[in-house]
């Protein structure tokens, strides 16, 4: 089944209805244990990689300085290794941006076309004093797209940026209801392996649209370090809980389907 993409918001959920079969690859895929390439292994790389291993997928570390990557290979070990960024998006199932905003335009050229077409997970924020032009129009045009426009094969998505890592490592597992983290993403299958992806790290998923949506839960905007459950984050957003992304995945959490 080709990737199903998502142009628009409007008429959205009524289209995925029709659309998505239980044996959706994307949902299959999200199931069983994960290969993660993590491209940065700082705060972000380091707190999502203890989180994903923890729930046992397997994660290869990278970092232009090796001695990050190899530490963190050395504690997670035998689910975790380290690699350069080339080696990390080759390994990956999904590939995760674990680096600052304004590294993404070299990345373009160091592993854009190893991505392809894979889950492009990215958890990074824009901010202009720091990541200069392309930071700038992040904040300006939204981040989801513009991550997209330097990844064009990729199935980007927005995911595990609208809180800060040492929330989300005080808050995983916490007593229901979860800590929701948004996601946005214009291909079905792909937000399939971050819904999963969120959850296991121990955070409820909430399906907020497509890419463009994204801006909703970047910095300066209502859902950025909103610290909410998923049904405040829905009402915060307006976000209808009945759309097919999220009752898909719930059903799988239940063992349902």
């Amino acid at each position: 089944m080709p990737a199903l993409k998502l142009t628009r918001r409007h008429g959205l959920l009524a289209a995925l209805a029709t659309l998505l079969p239980a044996g959706l690859p994307g949902v299959a895929q999200a199931r069983r244990p994960l290969r993660i390439g993590m491209i940065g292994s700082g705060h972000v790389g380091s707190t999502l990689g203890h989180l994903w291993t923890r729930a046992g997928h397997q994660v290869m570390f990278s970092d232009i300085h090796k001695g990050p990557a190899k530490k963190l290979a050395s504690e997670l070990y035998p689910l975790a290794r380290e690699g350069t960024p080339q080696e990390a998006a080759k390994f990956g199932d999904a590939v995760v941006l674990a680096v600052p905003y304004g590294a993404l335009p070299q990345l373009r050229h160091t592993i854009g076309t190893i991505v392809g077409t894979k889950p492009l997970i990215d958890p990074t924020n824009p901010y202009g004093w720091r990541d200069g032009k392309i930071g700038r129009l992040a904040l300006r045009k939204g981040a989801g797209i513009t991550t997209q426009a330097l990844f064009p094969q990729a199935s980007v998505v927005r995911a595990f940026n609208s809180e800060d890592m040492t929330t989300l490592e005080a808050e995983t597992f916490r007593t229901p209801p979860r800590l929701a983290l948004p996601m946005a993403g214009d291909v079905v299958q792909a937000l399939y392996v971050a819904g999963w992806l969120i959850h296991d790290a121990g955070f409820d998923p909430v399906m907020v649209g497509p890419l463009s949506t994204a801006m909703l839960f970047q910095p300066g905007n209502p859902g950025f370090e909103a610290r909410m459950n998923a049904t405040d984050l829905r009402n915060l957003l307006g976000v209808s809980a009945d759309n097919p992304v999220d009752r898909n995945l719930a059903a799988q959490f239940s063992g349902g389907m």
